[in-house]
């Protein structure tokens, strides 16, 4: 008979001190866990590697290399951007709360550990991960080709359909992915600064294709969404369908992402009363008396083609 249990979850604690590890893994493995153990950041590199951990217990203070360079490694060398990272320490002070916190880590605990605080906290970040990783799964097969990018426009993850958009192939090239991180750079530092909805990718196997800015999806994670620009743009649909002006059109799209009428304002470098003059014109349009009900109407249209 088939167990609907979860799978056993892999737990890697990090430290120097080998009486701390010892404890840690009489926890671990008594609450029904796997334990893996690391004495330095080099070895937790090297071990990740190889094998994948649910979750990570970090020592913030270690020599060489202490635990906020290791956790800043394996989130960008790791390949383990979602695998939860806690921080053990006993710097309690907000400067190194935040710094861990900066370096990607989820939470934090003080030593000496306590053990029932400690695993409420690993269970409830291992829960979290496992919907995050369930959320990204329905993503893959949603046929939606989305990036996630840090703020520095490193590449954090990809749909396939993006995959397959940039290189023509379900497999990256390296080389690709460093093209590719060079062009979705400029997308986010434009989007800051409120100038470009879109922004075109002129460095991949194909000159048509453009990525949009849909927003921060949770702290430091941004999505931007590709699309070949051989398709009609998304405002031009919208201006076809509902015979809107480029302007309108534009409004309407950035309603139905969910920004406000000052976040528009902001975004496209209107005056929110300039914002309120196109939304009367686009309710008029389309027959509608609310921003809802004009977004859904323009979901329905975008999600048709």
């Amino acid at each position: 008979m088939k167990s609907d249990a979860a799978p056993q979850a892999i737990v890697l604690a990090v430290d120097d001190a080998p009486e701390t590890l010892s404890l840690l893994t009489d926890i671990l493995e008594n609450a029904g866990m796997t334990a893996l153990v690391a004495r330095n950041g080099v070895n937790a590199l090297s071990l990740i590697s190889r094998i994948a951990p649910d979750l990570i217990l970090m020592d913030a203070v270690m020599p060489q290399m202490d635990g906020f360079e290791t956790c800043r490694r394996i989130k960008s060398e790791g390949g383990l951007p979602h695998v939860p990272v806690i921080f053990m320490t006993g710097l309690t002070d907000t400067e190194h709360v935040v710094k861990g916190f900066e370096a990607g880590g989820v939470d934090y605990v003080t030593k000496p550990v306590e053990p029932d605080e400690l695993l409420a906290r690993i269970r409830v970040h291992l829960m979290n991960s496992r919907l995050v990783q369930s959320a990204l799964a329905a993503l893959d097969v949603s046929g939606i080709p989305l990036i996630a990018v840090d703020s520095r426009g490193g590449i954090l993850w990809m749909t396939p359909e993006s995959v397959k958009l940039l290189s023509g192939s379900a497999k990256v090239a390296p080389e690709e992915e460093e093209i590719w991180r060079a062009e979705i750079a400029p997308v986010l530092a434009q989007i800051h600064e409120k100038k470009l909805s879109k922004h075109p990718l002129r460095g991949t196997t194909s000159q048509s294709i453009f990525a949009s800015y849909i927003g921060e999806s949770r702290q430091g994670e941004h999505l931007v969404r590709l699309r070949e620009a051989s398709a009609s743009s998304e405002e031009d649909l919208l201006r076809k369908h509902f015979q809107l002006t480029g302007r309108e059109a534009e409004v309407l799209l950035w309603i139905t992402q969910g920004k406000s009428n000052r976040d528009v304002a902001e975004i496209l470098g209107f005056s929110p009363r300039t914002v309120n003059k196109h939304l009367e014109q686009i309710f008029h349009k389309l027959s509608v008396e609310n921003r809802t009900a004009a977004a859904m109407l323009a979901v329905r249209v975008l999600t048709a083609n």
